[in-house]
């Protein structure tokens, strides 16, 4: 008989009762370091004292009255980001799925107020994931994801990543906008070279396509920045973000210039429980930490030692890891053995991880993860490396003779 929870979704034989910081308690005992961070999720760690504080001082008072009245609590965040981004106005949803069908619908209503209303076409990247909605299914292109559901949702056309010319080469009279995440992290932590999100934003320019970045993933302070997109030194016209943005709490937003964001007059986009109270609290919260003075420069501090100490890593275990991949604390290591096998062995010596595309492991620590702890992950992954070498070992003592 089916399981009373649907079954879409492998799950790990674990259930954690409390986190604190970046450590989670198994209701067996066991501790573990946590460098999956609930796939990039918990960005300032678990039972942060501010966030807790604010959740539950919020939920105290109002928890969701709908977008029909004002909510102070969004306001104030709209305009934190506003200030802090090259955004002019914000819209508040629930995921980062749901962030991206809005910036399609605010790209596609932006042509056309514009006086293009051919211009609907969305140009993805191979390798892309935009989220699980039957259009983010198509705009993420993936065979295996698609399988099942129909015919796939027209308007998404795809390239390779990093590749200028074949965008150039795309380009219709009828496409809309371009859309890219700066860091692909389900297709296996695959960078964006800065030089080509600069051409990209010059050719946008050029034709009057829109630029659309996918920071579910990359966002608030991940890579070190406030946004991925700010390193290579650009702006895009529209980006989704979600997320780390409420430290575990569901909120997504979709930033956009004034330009994009006009079109969108009331009743042309909506959410029931978008933007309530309790989310924008939580999403306050979080901003109060990553904007605090510093507190960026020590994730890129942070980032820095853990790419020193896994480029050992991979250098001492060639047979296990042949490549270190990311930007900040979006990192991955490409894995020799399957990577569900390294995982697990992680796993066994008290380190969580998130598999990715192209056989990579992904770490995702809290973006408030210490040195020791960062220390204590490397350490735990060179016991992992033993164990397997251990395993293959005997494995082949075993194997009969051919």
């Amino acid at each position: 008989m089916i399981s009373p929870l649907m079954p879409t979704y492998k799950r790990a034989d674990l259930a954690f009762e409390r986190g604190e910081g970046a450590w989670l308690y198994a209701s067996d005992g066991r501790r573990f370091l946590d460098f999956a961070a609930g796939i990039a999720t918990s960005s300032i760690g678990h039972a942060h004292p501010a966030l807790v504080k604010a959740i539950s001082e919020q939920a105290g008072q109002v928890i969701h009255v709908s977008n029909l009245f004002r909510i102070p609590q969004g306001e104030k965040l709209a305009a934190r980001l506003v200030a802090n981004t090259f955004a002019d106005s914000v819209f508040f949803c629930n995921s980062g799925a749901e962030a991206n069908e809005g910036m399609v619908k605010m790209a596609r209503r932006a042509q056309f107020l514009a006086g293009h209303p051919e211009r609907t076409d969305i140009i993805c990247m191979d390798g892309a994931f935009h989220g699980r909605t039957l259009a983010m299914l198509s705009a993420t292109g993936n065979p295996k994801y698609l399988e099942g559901f129909g015919t796939p949702v027209s308007g998404f056309t795809h390239v390779p990543f990093n590749d200028i010319e074949a965008v150039r080469a795309a380009i219709t009279p009828n496409t809309a906008a371009i859309m890219l995440e700066p860091v692909q992290g389900e297709s296996g932590i695959k960078v964006a070279d800065p030089a080509y999100l600069r051409a990209l934003r010059a050719l946008c320019d050029e034709t009057g396509v829109l630029l659309a970045l996918d920071e579910v993933q990359t966002g608030v302070g991940r890579t070190g920045r406030l946004f991925a997109h700010q390193w290579a030194g650009i702006t895009p016209d529209v980006m989704s973000t979600a997320k780390g943005l409420g430290g575990g709490f569901p909120i997504g937003a979709i930033l956009a210039t004034q330009a994009v964001a006009a079109g969108m007059t009331p009743g042309t986009h909506g959410t029931t429980f978008g933007g309530n109270p309790l989310a924008c609290a939580a999403a306050n919260a979080v901003l109060d930490v990553i904007l605090a003075p510093g507190f960026l420069d020590q994730v890129c501090a942070r980032a820095a030692l853990l790419d020193t100490l896994l480029d050992a890593v991979v250098a001492d275990a060639p047979d296990v890891f042949d490549q270190r991949r990311g930007l900040g604390l979006l990192l991955g290591l490409r894995c020799v053995p399957p990577v569900g096998d390294v995982q697990d062995a992680a796993q066994d010596e008290g380190l969580l991880c998130v598999t990715a595309g192209d056989n990579v492991l992904r770490l995702v620590p809290p973006l408030t993860v210490t040195e020791t702890e960062c220390r204590d992950a490397v350490a735990c992954l060179a016991r992992a490396i033993a164990a397997l070498k251990d395993r293959s070992t005997a494995k082949t003592v075993l194997e009969p003779t051919p």
